[in-house]
């Protein structure tokens, strides 16, 4: 536009060497042309703009879509099932109604029936007669095995397992949690498999195979093998919290039955664990196996094997720094006390590894690690608090002093538990001075009022614990407190002529003025700036 107005001036020039002076008619003309001019300027823009691009162009740009928070709606979403093409099943008579010499044939056929799978997410509503004889032949294998003696014979095996193998073994869905952020099971809703009406049946029937009479695990290690039980454990990783509950009860009835399978299926445990750790930080049946193995650690023999040393170590322990904790945290604590009451000289590396994951931005993590830490404490051996004593301490003096009040609520607790008291009355001379800072301090300024009646408490106990030791540290901490104020009151007293020479404040001096009327349309950082500027003027 400007280049246009210069060209127009030169040909104004021109006229006006020729023709004598502009009027003002001639300019306001010209003002009007090139309003019209950049109105069509304006018009062509938006044309292109609103024009839908070629489909090549579609390949090459991205446009990034808006960030709006939709609610998701609740994923009725089945895994990847191989549906089956001849889904038309003949209903079988039932098993009672046959006599005992045909029983065993047409329980087998029962079972290959049930191997057919059908459609519950696309077409929830075909094949619903197939569907239902399906699940009354799963229904009634269940009572039958129930309640029934010496119906498992050796040709039902491979059946049995190959059935449960069909209708279990697949492709889970894709996560609908993705990033791995905190799953809260009082807000958010879990995903359900369409499917559960048949998958139920299947693994109650399975779990009645397992724990029959009749079963023969020297039969069936023939099908059930480490290659079974490793599509078992990736099933862990469904969002369905009822199938995960019957892979929990499945797995651990294998665990029981199968001497020779236990130490794959710790292997296999400890993988998953290391990749949910160390990869992907996100899993959805970690707390079910660590509910599996808590029961697991409960049967160890004493002494314990390096293997299982190296586990709360290398595998437990740093399961604590993972963001989604508050998901699987009772089932982990259960699991490391359990190590510690099996061997009490594990404490020391246990305590040491929880003050070194310890949380210092996350308030609720933090109550989980300091419960956690009641429950080790509640099983330590008075040797073995001694050496963990001046660093656990010095780590409740931080909570106390926390601004967050659960997080200082929850320390204070610590005065409550009997035993807790015991091990610090034997120890209050190596105690006292770690706590006594805060918990003075904080009786003072701390905004909570519950806060101010357990400190008080606490001192109290303190008082009641060593009266001299007491006063003691009560001097003390005053004249710290004398001897900082009298520090802080010398470094305030700073010469004029120091300051005048200082760059900073030569600096503040010239900017400060010009960029005060423009203070409201900075940024924050600049902002901050600019107010130690002002301090120094002041200064």
């Amino acid at each position: 536009l400007l280049f246009l107005l210069q060209k127009k001036k030169k040909g104004m020039r021109k006229k006006r060497n020729e023709k004598g002076s502009t009027t003002s008619s001639d300019r306001l003309l010209l003002i009007m042309h090139f309003i019209q001019l950049e109105r069509k300027h304006h018009q062509v823009s938006n044309k292109k703009s609103n024009s839908t691009p070629p489909p090549a162009q579609l390949s090459k740009i991205k446009v990034p879509a808006p960030q709006t928070v939709v609610k998701k709606e609740k994923r009725q979403s089945s895994s990847r099932f191989n549906v089956s093409n001849n889904r038309e099943l003949q209903k079988l008579p039932a098993l009672k109604d046959v006599p005992p010499a045909d029983q065993e044939k047409l329980f087998i056929q029962k079972l290959r029936q049930c191997c057919v799978l059908f459609d519950f997410v696309s077409d929830p509503l075909s094949d619903l007669k197939w569907k239902e004889v399906k699940r009354a032949a799963l229904s009634e294998m269940v009572e039958y095995i129930t309640h029934n003696r010496n119906v498992i014979t050796e040709p039902i095996y491979p059946e049995v397992v190959h059935m449960f193998a069909v209708n279990m073994f697949r492709t889970l869905p894709p996560s609908s949690n993705p990033t791995g952020a905190e799953f809260d099971p009082e807000e958010d809703e879990p995903t359900l498999e369409a499917a559960w009406p048949h998958l139920q049946l299947v693994y109650e029937f399975f779990l009645r195979f397992l724990e029959s009479p009749d079963f023969q695990p020297n039969i069936a290690k023939k099908y059930i093998d480490q290659k079974f039980v490793l599509q078992l454990l990736e099933l862990f990783d469904s969002e369905d919290p009822r199938e995960r509950d019957f892979l929990k009860t499945t797995l651990h009835r294998i665990y029981g039955k199968f001497l020779g399978l236990r130490a794959y299926i710790r292997k296999q445990i400890n993988n998953i664990f290391y990749r949910f750790i160390y990869e992907t930080e996100h899993h959805n049946g970690i707390a079910e196996l660590l509910e599996i193995l808590g029961s697991i650690i409960n049967g160890f023999a004493l002494p314990l094997k390096e293997e299982h040393k190296i586990f709360l170590l290398k595998v437990l322990l740093p399961l604590h720094k993972v963001k989604s904790l508050s998901v699987y945290h009772p089932q982990l604590a259960y699991c490391v006390v359990q190590f510690l009451e099996k061997d009490s000289t594990l404490t020391e590396p246990v305590v040491m590894a929880l003050l070194k994951y310890w949380p210092k931005t996350h308030s609720p993590k933090e109550v989980m690690f300091l419960n956690e830490l009641e429950e080790i404490l509640d099983v330590i051996e008075p040797s073995e608090f001694v050496k963990v004593m001046e660093p656990l301490f010095r780590q409740l003096a931080k909570c106390v002093s926390s601004p967050h009040f659960q997080v200082a609520e929850r320390a204070l607790y610590y005065w409550n538990n009997e035993y807790i008291m015991s091990l610090i009355s034997d120890n209050a001379a190596k105690i006292l001075p770690i706590m006594f800072p805060s918990l003075y301090r904080n009786s003072k300024t701390h905004w909570n009022k519950t806060i101010h009646g357990l400190i008080y408490n606490a001192l109290k106990l303190f008082m009641e614990m060593n009266q001299k030791l007491f006063d003691d540290c009560t001097q003390q901490f005053k004249a710290e407190k004398l001897k900082d104020t009298a520090n802080g009151g010398a470094q305030g007293r700073v010469s004029v002529k120091q300051f005048s020479l200082h760059p900073v404040l030569i600096f503040a001096c010239f900017i400060y003025p010009v960029l005060r009327p423009f203070m409201l349309s900075l940024s924050f950082v600049t902002k901050y700036f600019l107010s130690i500027f002002q301090r120094c003027i002041v200064c």
